[in-house]
């Protein structure tokens, strides 16, 4: 049983906590604005990013949430921050400038290092204006672009296909191939969210039941790599009601009828799926990018097909 002196001292020993923990909050306040960037350390960044970057760079920020970077970046430089992107191979780029701001509570500038420099190279000396810290990074996982989905989305013949082959054309209107049904169908390229990360890619939702939505893309140059990466956008991809059904992406052969990649998102499968395929040295071959899923609800793909030469490495 506890004794009545200790039962009177509880309220005075609860104030004291109370009042540390006021005292602590009030501390970290006080001390934030030192650890934060001035607008003028902002644009010395920026000036320095309009001098030295080269088309194809691409700005990191470190960490992620450190957003208000965003407002300053040239507009010509891809800004990445997600919750995440420490571990983005940025392989369209072949230099990376990391933005960071290491005093920042929890940035953990350790467990960035660890998941961000594997294959890259410090280029030069890292610059402070303030708080802030620029270093610019040779990207070797870095793979050059020979062909990108998104890009020749125009160019492509899409339809809707049913397993006896029978084919509904979408037609392009300028903007987006539309297809005979439901609004959704159609496919453009649009900016969407896969697990906390921006893409920009062909929205395709799958058509539902044994129909396949496709696209037809000509001119694969053969040698490389083709890489299919995608996903279910937002927060369509967690639930795994009984109703919700696995939807099936692929890339086939459209010469040969081949199946050349394909990947199955069930439901509850979040984030981006990625399957690669080595493409034999030869002319260059036509492809059908496909989506289907029996059951369509929910089912709202974004997805690339990227034709990519092997990583540069990092030269030492």
């Amino acid at each position: 049983m506890r004794s009545p002196s200790f039962l009177r001292a509880l309220p005075l020993v609860e104030l004291g906590g109370l009042v540390l923990v006021a005292l602590l909050s009030l501390l970290f306040h006080l001390r934030l604005p030192g650890r934060l960037p001035s607008e003028g350390d902002y644009r010395a960044v920026a000036e320095r990013l309009k001098a030295e970057a080269r088309p194809g760079d691409a700005v990191l920020l470190f960490p992620w949430w450190a957003e208000r970077a965003r407002l300053f970046v040239p507009p010509e430089v891809p800004v990445y921050g997600y919750l995440g992107s420490d571990k983005d191979d940025l392989a369209a780029h072949p230099r990376v400038w990391v933005l960071g701001q290491p005093e920042l509570p929890r940035s953990d500038e350790d467990g960035f290092l660890a998941s961000f420099l594997p294959e890259r190279r410090a280029v030069g000396a890292p610059v402070r204006e303030g708080p802030l810290s620029l270093a610019l990074y040779e990207n070797g996982r870095h793979r050059p672009r020979r062909f990108v989905a998104t890009d020749a989305y125009a160019r492509a013949r899409v339809y809707l296909e049913s397993p006896d082959g029978t084919r509904r054309d979408c037609p392009f209107n300028g903007q987006a191939h539309r297809c005979p049904g439901p609004g959704y169908l159609y496919v453009a390229p649009e900016w969407h969210e896969i697990l906390y990360e921006p893409r920009r890619c062909l929205w395709m939702h799958a058509p539902g039941g044994q129909q396949r939505l496709v696209a037809e893309f000509d001119g694969i140059p053969g040698g490389l790599g083709l890489r299919l990466e995608g996903g279910i956008i937002w927060e369509h991809a967690w639930p795994k009601d009984a109703r919700f059904t696995t939807t099936y992406l692929g890339v086939d052969d459209a010469g040969s009828g081949a199946r050349l990649l394909e990947v199955a998102v069930p439901p509850g499968l979040e984030g981006v799926q990625k399957a690669e395929v080595r493409l034999p040295e030869g002319e260059a071959r036509t492809v059908k990018v496909w989506v289907r899923s029996d059951n369509a609800d929910r089912r709202q793909v974004c997805l690339d097909v990227l034709a990519v030469e092997p990583a540069v490495g990092v030269r030492r």
